[in-house]
């Protein structure tokens, strides 16, 4: 249809949502910071919030990606309406009632939970954790079905509401920080901020619904495991629920091991990750989002259109991720002061962060480059490999982390009392550099098996050298304008940031496009347009 947006505005559309709700989440982190800082009541919340990921991860966001997308899209671009209509209301059957009972489960073995996950917490951290995953959790299987909304709508060309939808869950939590911040005490503070939580799960849901059932005029929602689609996408869904899994698996053992350091550690990981996870949904998760359904519909047509679109992905993908990676490590202390610098959050913490950003800056972008695989794989209706790659890369961040993180710092309570590399830096323990490190490196593990494992399906993936010397030249110069940037003697870190990062931004972008890089021309063009 000529009327549907090109899948280069779908990733725009979806880029735009997820700026919105990441903006959103930078400020709900800094009100966190600002009012809890690197303490107990931050480890746990963090903690908290972690947990019922698992539950929107396993049958949330990436599964739906890979199992259900796939199937509706092509059934909607075969005019299989009615059909299309059945298979979404017996997957939002099978997602409730599955849901349901993960979370009455979950919210009973909370203490176990905590337990497992958080070993490391002393008691006060651990109770505190428990009664915020009894609060969270059930508001996590409201969030399992928003992810099915976000399906729904991205078949139909529909992404900014989906993408912008979370927006809401954040704004809940940020409010409650600014209505009782400074009239709680933080053992209080936390608890709001559940409720709080809780609240925007119902809301992000709500928000959606709508425009799905106006879009989604056939939708039966009624248990019926017998069609065809239904049983496909469940079919696909193992290995996807499988490869989200020891993703999500990885991240647990990462907190587990990081509630054994220097409390405050957890919640400078938990900092970090906001800013890294910052690329991989803004450009990966865009570029992915977009390319699924388009590929699902090419898998009739001919395997060489998934070629070009992954190909075309992956380049539109490097322009937006190495100027960030190299941002992160030149100038990672910049951006994280003017994202959580404040209140109970100060220099020392602000070095911190900075330090463990960089050791997940090391494999951002083989992250955001498998994101384009893997969406390639779900479209061949392939959900084994990216699962098989996905435990792969666990077992080597496991090892890769853990050897590292005891390199690094000495852990007493452990009985570990050597660490060779701790003398690297005397101010603060920086066990936490090690996990993210390790993380890094084990996702360049992942893209290598997962690139050469595609190359047999599709043929050559491989990038432009001429762009990616355009790309990585132009990136370094802009990283040496904004460390030249960071001198100018401002005191307050966001102003400090907004000239550095509009340096560097600017830079990039005319040295980018003065050396011809297409999608720097393009985004010119655009402005001068407008």
């Amino acid at each position: 249809m000529s009327d549907r947006p090109s899948s280069r505005t779908s990733s725009f559309l979806v880029a735009a949502g997820i700026l919105l709700s990441r903006v959103a989440g930078f400020i709900r982190e800094r009100m966190i910071a600002v009012y809890l800082g690197n303490s107990l009541y931050a480890d746990a919340l963090g903690a908290a919030m972690r947990v019922p990921n698992l539950l929107q991860n396993l049958l949330g966001d990436g599964v739906l990606s890979a199992s259900f997308i796939p199937v509706y899209a092509e059934l909607i671009h075969q005019g299989k309406r009615e059909e299309a209509g059945k298979v979404a209301g017996a997957i939002l059957a099978l997602l409730t009632a599955v849901s349901g009972l993960l979370v009455v489960i979950g919210v009973a073995a909370a203490p176990w939970i905590a337990t497992l996950l958080v070993p490391g917490f002393n008691e006060e951290q651990r109770e505190v954790t428990i009664k915020l995953i009894r609060i969270i959790f059930p508001g996590t299987g409201v969030l399992v079905l928003s992810a099915w909304a976000l399906a729904i709508l991205n078949c139909h060309r529909q992404f900014l509401l989906s993408y912008a939808a979370p927006v809401l869950w954040n704004l809940c939590i940020i409010l409650a920080f600014v209505g009782y911040g400074s009239s709680r005490a933080p053992s209080d503070l936390v608890i709001i901020a559940g409720w709080s939580a809780l609240v925007g799960g119902l809301l992000q849901f709500g928000v959606q619904l709508p425009m799905v059932l106006r879009l989604e005029r056939d939708l039966k929602v009624r248990w019926d495991l017998q069609l065809e689609g239904v049983q496909e996408a469940i079919k696909n869904a193992g290995p996807a629920i499988w490869g989200r899994g020891v993703v999500q698996l990885s991240a647990y053992i990462d907190l587990m091991l990081a509630s054994w350091l220097t409390v405050g550690s957890a919640a400078a990981i938990f900092r970090a990750q906001t800013l890294y996870m910052l690329p991989i949904s803004l450009f990966a998760m865009s570029v992915a989002a977009a390319e699924l359904p388009e590929m699902a519909k090419d898998r009739s047509e001919a395997v060489e259109q998934i070629r070009a679109r992954t190909q075309a992905a992956v380049e539109r993908l490097a322009f937006f991720v190495v100027p960030s990676t190299v941002a992160f490590v030149l100038l990672g202390r910049v951006l994280v002061g003017a994202l959580f610098r404040g209140g109970e959050f100060g220099e020392k913490e602000t070095a911190q962060v900075q330090l463990i950003l960089i050791g997940y800056s090391v494999g951002l972008i083989a992250t955001t480059t498998s994101r384009v695989y893997a969406s390639a794989f779900n479209a061949l209706r392939n959900t084994r490999t990216p699962a098989r790659m996905a435990t792969l890369r666990v077992v080597c961040s496991t090892i890769f982390g853990l050897g590292f993180m005891l390199a690094l710092e000495p852990i007493p309570r452990l009985g570990w009392t050597m660490a060779p590399l701790a003398a690297l830096h005397r101010s603060f323990p920086i066990g936490a550099l090690g996990l993210t490190l390790g993380a890094g490196l084990a996702a360049w593990v992942e893209w290598a098996f997962l690139k050469r494992e595609l190359q047999r399906h599709l043929g050559s993936v491989r990038a432009n050298p001429t762009v990616a010397a355009v790309i990585g030249g132009s990136a370094l110069l802009a990283g040496a304008v904004g460390l030249a940037a960071s001198a100018v003697p401002l005191d307050h870190p966001i102003p400090k940031a907004a000239v550095v990062c509009g340096s560097f931004g600017v830079t990039y972008f005319s040295v980018a496009a003065a050396l011809g890089n297409d999608e720097a021309r393009r985004w010119f063009l655009r402005l001068k347009r407008r």
